[in-house]
């Protein structure tokens, strides 16, 4: 008797260790799809920061010239609710995988012009035109992506270890922070001249590279069974977005705003700051850059830490001790930045920042056990991509007008990114409350 039983156990393990294999691989390509595509969302937000103001909307590096570059900026956050939709929709109808090569595809392409575009002083007012269309496409894209690389990998992961598989593409965010921030701290190195003739470009240009990179890991990857069981099962919903407004309105809204702080932290940190330290605070470009570097390389092997404590301490416990810490953190963050001493900046950003990495890292899963199948990719799409057009995408924005609209004070800027540490700890919370991670 002994026999059969062993060999019935082997069988019973292989497709455990099947899955694991499988979901092993859907998470790496989640993660190199997701980097190539938060790359190319970044390197435009450093961008803005650095020169587009003064390239595409005649601004000379003032005031005016940064806010329109922020204002392109947000454009792309706006154009994401609906990408969010549209391939939310195609995502809960055709599955997950043919929508994520289309994301991946369209985020290329639209990079890479951007990199060719001419300028102000070349084609007047054709080239911020054309430099607010293709950002849109991207807005498109990477709101149509970060759901679907969410979903390829926690569904290919066996149930219990689906909230640390959706972490897979949320390291795509550093990764994709690291290189773009990297790449941009190289090339100011250059003579200010070059940088802006032709420097800046490069970053752009070099995306092509990269998504045929991407593309090649994620064709190989199988598609989403729990997908591919709703769809044999002909359960697949006609039209997701009804189903999920009428059915999860309470699970939308909370989504949203739980995501306050997880989107908009970073644009706080790698906009907003970086154009704050540079042009008011004096601090030198290359600098404040490797500030940055070092900060995303310390956020990319601190932040899979947000689920391991999550796993050991329960999600519940773990959003609220890393929020209510992150909390309290935002102003020690803003009067190290105002020091102008590079350490003393770096330490104050990468404290605030790695609470708020860690708990970004549950963002993912949080918001997947919050929606049915049917509706799951629609779901968390529109929660993650709403709160990036309205609250992520307008950080540097917002940021901005209160800073020059009570006299170069920081404070007001402060206070608000604290609202919306407390926004997303509150509805984190109460979202955890009726899902099935708690």
């Amino acid at each position: 008797m002994s026999k059969p039983t062993a060999t019935a156990a082997a069988t019973d393990r292989a497709p455990a260790t099947d899955r694991e294999r499988t979901a092993r691989k859907a998470g790496l390509a989640s993660f190199i799809g997701t980097t190539v595509e938060w790359y190319d969302f970044y390197i435009y937000s450093t961008a803005s920061a650095l020169v587009l103001g003064k390239i595409f909307f005649g601004g000379g590096g003032d005031t005016t010239g940064a806010l329109e570059a922020f204002g392109s900026l947000w454009l792309g956050f706006l154009a994401r609710p609906v990408g969010g939709i549209v391939f939310g929709h195609l995502g809960d109808r055709i599955g997950r995988k043919k929508t994520l090569v289309t994301t991946l595809l369209m985020m290329g392409i639209a990079t890479t012009l951007i990199g060719l575009l001419p300028g102000y002083d070349e084609v007047g007012v054709a080239a911020p035109i054309a430099l607010v269309l293709l950002r849109m496409v991207q807005g498109i894209a990477v709101g149509g992506e970060w759901g679907g690389a969410v979903l390829i990998a926690s569904e290919h992961a066996p149930k219990e270890k689906a909230l640390s598989f959706g972490a897979f593409a949320q390291q795509g965010s550093p990764a994709g922070s690291i290189l773009a921030t990297g790449m941009f701290a190289l090339l100011t190195q250059l003579p200010d001249d070059d940088f802006d003739a032709w420097g800046w470009r490069v970053p752009f240009l070099f995306s092509a590279v990269m998504v045929v990179i991407g593309l090649v890991v994620r064709l190989k990857v199988e598609e989403s069974p729990e997908f591919a069981r709703l769809r044999d099962e002909k359960r697949v919903a006609k039209v997701p977005l009804r189903e999920l407004v009428t059915g999860h309105p309470g699970s939308l809204v909370l989504g949203v705003l739980a995501s306050s702080i997880g989107i908009a932290a970073t644009y706080f940190i790698t906009t907003f700051v970086l154009s704050w330290s540079t042009d008011s605070l004096g601090m030198e470009r290359s600098t404040m850059l490797n500030v940055l570097l070092v900060y995303s390389v310390l956020q990319f092997f601190t932040q899979p830490f947000g689920v391991v404590l999550a796993a050991r301490f329960g999600p519940r416990r773990t959003v609220a001790a890393l929020l209510s810490l992150n909390f309290l953190l935002v102003p020690v963050m803003y009067a190290c930045v105002s020091t102008t001493q590079p350490v003393v900046v770096g330490l104050g950003i990468c404290l605030l920042g790695i609470t708020g990495a860690m708990n970004y890292a549950i963002l993912a899963g949080l918001l997947a056990a919050a929606f049915p199948i049917s509706v799951r990719y629609t779901g968390i799409s529109l929660s993650y991509q709403l709160c990036s057009a309205l609250i992520g995408g307008t950080a540097p924005l917002v940021g901005e007008w209160l800073l020059h609209s009570t006299g170069g004070s920081i404070v007001p800027v402060v206070i608000y990114q604290m609202v919306l540490v407390a926004v997303s700890l509150i509805c984190s919370l109460a979202l955890l409350n009726r899902s099935r991670t708690a």
